[in-house]
């Protein structure tokens, strides 16, 4: 026999990790999984059990956290809060001393999380915790230069954190670096299924000197995940499915509370007829049955070209026959055990119910184990094409053109990954800016580090997490915004019109004035009763009309920089030319004397804006592999405005120019009680080549609008400037299509560019690895 025949015929022997020393560990710890607060282990309460999914047996007793846990946990963060802010050189040496622990005890971190997960002792090994290791580097580095390089921000306070059980120690890491770095204390509840790693994580705190109450877990299940996001905390940072995140969304609304969510995901696989088909099918491998499909931008929606379809699935099958589903502790296995019997239950459940296409499954060993699965023929619109199975299931349907691929990639409701298969780089990097997604991966899948953010777009979440984007999250304008009063309309009449002829102020949408749906106006006062003018009462047909005129304009997103800066200088330039005629119009409406220095300010502010339009550059992420990860500054898409009240023109053109400036459509709710300043300013857009539906306008009640703008299922964002405080009714609202939020909770914010831009834009990663 040659040694190519054996090498084909022989069988992989077992080579088991030992177990017996995390075991030990676990049995040290009084055998249950229980409360970190103030730098001290809590009281051991057996209330619940975590199993070994692998056998299911009882890995250890877990306390569960009640709400007065989560505030005594918060108390002793907020603290410690104001001393561990003070130094980032103490900071930066904190997490590096984490890191290094983490190293000293990585096996046992890696053996404590494929016992508690179920994952293959490989993938714990090699994959999560040295990343996770990777993460407190990093982040140590970024404790060190937040004084140089973030000297305008600070620390939110304390944070809570919710982390899910697929990544146990990655998601704790991916939260609590990044938190620290930057001068937050934070209350931590790890997953229910899979505590055990986030109690070495805490014996490791307490061997790097973190001081006490910076860093405080609290074990439990949902309700004491409930009690954290109700608790006194000034961020909520959860990853988990979009349903818990919809009612994250809806329950911290009009708190105050910062808000970072990374939720599910079907994410695109996309295979082109030129790939490298051999590499495709191995990247399929870590893409969907990695960690046992248990993975939120798991590659599970195969899309090929349908030329080569036939082929690539014979190949796939193929190498589905040679995976190895077994014991998580065995180093030869491919794919380890479901979490928990109810996840496989759902598994199951999904895809018992499906009708479609056609299935072919390997064979998995009793338990908690399902086998990976092929679904293939199946429509775009299926049901297991836009559900998240969460499991070792891949579903396939094909394509024509690099178009039609665009197309039913982006057909979902979902947006964190995708990954795209060429040889041809000019039509991979052609694609990947098309793909609505927060990562993309050029013939690769799933990688990714603490110097590249990671995180969604649509229902997939908002915020990232990791690089320097990641900091945003974890940050706050230094100083205090002052709480601004509500500003109302004049309404005494002196029975002198301003004109003898109708002057009602009409709606500008789609390029063109329109009447309001309601086909009512209300009159517009001067502070001494003279009748100014009739402006418009807008209705929600009205914004469904505007939304619709900004879904026409879609290919402004897609024009130059250069382009739009062009169009904004030409904006500033006709509103100079009239510069005197607005000026007195913001005089008479305001009943002041700064309508020059308001006008004034607005060109200068489209000024600045032109000139951003074409110099927000994104960067190339220093990442840890064989070619770059470039994070490109995308539009948001279509924005809802509501504008500052006190400022006609001014609050109108601050929003509406950087938004513009990035690619993005408008609909902007001009000032209430001093619109007609907005309705002149639409006379300035018909000549100045903006091209019809980028700038809506509409005026009428920043309360009656709002809840219909934040509800409205296709716009991506909604601004609020009002002095009208309706944070609480957009933050709620948006929680239906999870759209970003940006709302000022009756504070004068008082944002630099810098923020205006940073709303404006989504950080989109692609990853482009290099060499043969």
């Amino acid at each position: 026999m040659t040694v190519k025949e054996i090498f084909e015929t022989m069988d992989y022997g077992p080579a088991p990790e030992s177990s017996t020393e995390a075991l030990q560990w676990i049995a040290d710890h009084g055998g249950i999984a229980g409360h970190f607060i103030g730098g001290k282990w809590g009281p051991l309460r057996d209330d619940f059990a975590t199993n070994n999914p692998a056998t299911g047996k009882k890995l250890a007793g877990v306390t569960k956290g009640t709400a007065e846990d989560i505030a005594l946990a918060v108390a002793a963060a907020r603290k410690a809060q104001p001393a561990w802010a003070k130094s980032g050189h103490k900071r930066a040496r904190v997490l590096y001393a984490i890191a290094r622990l983490m190293q000293k005890h990585a096996r046992l971190l890696a053996v404590m999380e494929s016992l508690d997960n179920g994952k293959p002792i490989r993938e714990a090994r090699d994959i999560d915790v040295p990343l996770a290791i990777r993460h407190f580097y990093h982040h140590a580095g970024f404790a060190q230069l937040m004084k140089a390089e973030l000297p305008d921000r600070e620390a939110l306070g304390v944070c809570g954190q919710i982390i899910p059980w697929n990544f146990p120690l990655l998601m704790l890491a991916w939260k609590i670096a990044p938190a620290l770095a930057m001068g937050n204390t934070v209350v931590l509840k790890p997953a229910e299924y899979t505590p055990m790693t986030a109690m070495v994580f805490a014996e490791i705190c307490r061997e790097a000197g973190v001081p006490a109450g910076v860093v405080n877990i609290v074990t439990g299940d949902g309700e004491t995940g409930a009690a954290l996001v109700e608790a006194d905390v000034d961020k909520i940072a959860f990853t988990g499915s979009t349903e818990v995140g919809r009612k994250i969304r809806e329950a911290t609304a009009g708190s105050g509370k910062a808000l970072s969510l990374e939720l599910g995901g079907k994410s695109p696989y996309i295979v082109f007829d030129d790939a490298d088909l051999d590499s495709a099918v191995e990247g399929l491998v870590d893409a969907i049955w990695f960690n046992q499909g248990q993975v939120c931008c798991a590659g599970s929606r195969l899309l090929v070209q349908e030329g080569i379809a036939e082929r690539f699935y014979a190949k796939l099958k193929a190498r589905m026959q040679n995976l190895r589903i077994g014991d998580p502790l065995d180093k030869c296995i491919d794919v380890g055990a479901i979490v928990d019997p109810v996840q496989l239950h759902q598994i199951k459940a999904m895809v018992d119910a499906n009708t479609e296409g056609e299935t072919f499954q390997i064979t998995a060993p009793e338990g908690c184990f399902y086998p990976p699965t092929l679904i293939t023929g199946l429509h775009a619109a299926s049901t297991l094409m836009q559900e998240e199975i969460f499991g070792p299931v891949l579903v396939a349907t094909t394509f024509r053109t690099p178009g039609e691929a665009v197309e039913i990639a982006n057909n979902t409701r979902y947006g964190l990954a995708a990954s795209v298969w060429s040889e041809n780089i000019n039509l991979a990097l052609d694609v990947a800016p098309k793909l609505a997604c927060g990562i993309v991966w050029v013939n690769g899948t799933n990688m990714m580090d603490a110097a590249a953010g990671f995180g969604g777009v649509r229902e997939s979440g908002f915020g990232r997490e990791g690089g320097w984007e990641g900091l945003a999250g974890y940050t706050k304008p230094k100083g205090t915004a002052k709480t601004r009063a509500q500003i109302t309309p004049f309404t005494t009449e002196d029975g002198t019109p301003a004109d003898p002829l109708d002057r009602t102020a009409k709606l500008y949408i789609g390029g063109k004035q329109a009447r309001p749906d309601g086909g009512y106006s209300q009159p517009v006062y001067s502070p001494r009763g003279k009748l100014l003018g009739h402006a418009s009462v807008a209705n929600r047909k009205d914004i469904r009309n505007a939304v619709e005129a900004m879904n026409g304009a879609a290919g402004w997103g897609k024009t130059t920089g250069h382009l739009r800066a062009q169009i904004l200088y030409y904006i500033a330039e006709n509103l100079s030319a009239r510069a005197e005629e607005f000026a007195t119009r913001i005089d008479n409406m305001t009943g002041k004397r700064g309508g020059a220095d308001e006008v004034e300010s607005a060109i200068r502010s489209l000024f600045t804006y032109a000139a951003w339009a074409d110099k927000y550059d994104g960067q190339a992420h220093g990442v840890p592999i064989r070619g770059v990860a470039l994070a490109m500054k995308e539009p948001v898409g279509k924005i809802g405005i509501l504008c500052d009240d006190a400022r006609p023109l001014g609050g109108l053109i601050d929003t509406m120019a950087p938004a513009i400036a990035m690619g993005n459509r408008v609909t902007c709710v001009a000032s209430a009680p001093f619109p007609l300043a907005a309705t002149d300013f639409y006379q300035v857009l018909e000549t100045s080549d903006v091209p019809a539906g980028v700038v809506n306008i509409v005026t009428g009640s920043h309360a009656e609008l709002a809840p219909t703008l934040a509800a409205h299922l296709d716009l991506d964002a909604v601004w609020s400037f009002s002095s009208t405080d309706l944070s609480a009714t957009i933050e709620k609202a948006s929680a239906g299509n999870l759209k970003r939020t940006w709302v000022n909770y009756g504070r004068d914010l008082q944002p630099s560019a810098q923020d205006f831009l940073a709303a404006a834009t989504e950080v989109k990663n692609i990853w482009i690895p290099y060499g043969e």
